[in-house]
């Protein structure tokens, strides 16, 4: 699996104006001719794009300072030296630019293919022409062009997905996954099988439905326990939850549900206000079933239970999740939820993670 990289510090620089020229007309005829250096170019300057087929920042590389182009020196004959090139960093949906020094949020970058000027390039310098008086018709000065800017900034991603997997370690979250879309994601059973967020597409009723499964929860991750605090963030921006209790398991059901609630409270309050279901996972064991109505009488939310191995519930879950994107997203369109669905496996699910962007510009500029 390849390396997951959600922060990271660079620097960004635009470029220099180039400086303006000094220059006389030189022509048969005309031995003593005006001014005639041309201004200097524009320096490139800093824009951050988004792009959608990133998952990661592994396309950048940490501490180094990245630099649009300087603009050229101007030319006799007024002619204007050539504008730099501007550097066009790539990011994911969903990263922040933040100072690096005070950690204040410079940019929140989310839209697909949308793109924001951050540091402009310095102007270029005039040439000669500009400076002609009737005392002095013969300026042997221009100016130099303005530098541009530097900034050291620090990258922070949050994955942005519809649906957040939420559990303790080997709670099923990566099965029930791979069972919903393409993702392969790692499975095994022992604790932390999950030691990166993983991301899948469900498609399902001809929508896309981005499913976001972070690494296992422990008590006491808000305050660092575990792999999951690192990685909470990356649930920040989902439109709802999922909780995923393993019924088959030794621990208490119920006390397992509150702890993860607990630290989600502790971690960001807001989001146990965001719709969300109960999933009792691994339903296929004896075990499970005979504790599955103990549990639903205890806890207030609605239970779901299913089984990746079977794929019993599966079903039933899809038009779950798909009715949360529905209410999240009728504002802009309503969708009727249809009254079947029947799940097939064969069906081309579209795996959003391990996309990777081969453009120059991601890493573009000089040392």
């Amino acid at each position: 699996m390849n390396s997951f990289v959600d922060e990271m510090k660079i620097g960004v620089a635009s470029g220099n104006g180039g400086p303006g020229c000094v220059s006389f007309r030189r022509e048969k005829y005309v031995p003593k001719g005006g001014p005639d250096g041309g201004d200097g170019g524009r320096g490139g300057d800093v824009i951050f794009r988004v792009k959608d087929n990133l998952k990661t920042l592994t396309h950048l590389r940490p501490n180094k300072t990245y630099r649009a182009q300087n603009g050229l020196p101007g030319e006799g004959r007024k002619k204007h030296g050539k504008d730099g090139e501007d550097l066009v960093v790539l990011v994911p949906p969903g990263t922040q630019v933040k100072d690096a020094e005070t950690g204040d949020i410079l940019l929140d970058l989310v839209e697909n293919n949308s793109e924001h000027r951050f540091l402009i390039g310095g102007i270029g310098g005039q040439g000669n022409t500009h400076f002609a008086t009737s005392r002095n018709q013969t300026p042997r000065f221009a100016q130099p062009g303005m530098p541009g800017e530097t900034r050291k900034i620090r990258l922070e991603l949050s994955l942005i997905a519809d649906i957040g997997f939420v559990g303790y370690p080997n709670a099923g979250k990566s099965s029930l996954l791979g069972v919903l879309t393409s993702a392969h994601p790692k499975v095994g059973a022992y604790p932390f099988t999950t030691k990166i967020p993983n991301l899948g597409v469900l498609r399902a009723f001809n929508r896309d439905i981005i499913l976001a499964d972070i690494p296992g929860i422990i008590q006491g991750a808000s305050e660092g326990a575990g792999l999951g605090y690192r990685f909470l963030k990356h649930i920040s921006r989902t439109a709802a939850l999922l909780f995923l209790v393993d019924l088959s398991d030794y621990q208490d059901p119920v006390e397992v549900f509150e702890n993860l609630k607990q630290e989600l409270h502790a971690y960001e309050p807001e989001l146990l206000k965001r719709p969300h279901y109960i999933l009792a996972t691994k339903m296929d064991i004896p075990e499970a079933r005979e504790r599955l109505d103990e549990f639903r009488s205890k806890v207030s939310e609605e239970v779901l239970p299913v089984s990746s191995a079977t794929r019993d519930g599966i079903d039933e879950l899809i038009k779950k999740l798909f009715s949360l994107t529905v209410e999240k997203k009728s504002v802009e369109e309503a969708v009727e939820v249809p009254d079947y669905y029947s799940y097939d496996p064969d069906d081309d699910h579209s795996n959003a993670e391990g996309a990777s962007e081969s453009r120059s510009e991601s890493s573009g500029g000089k040392e």
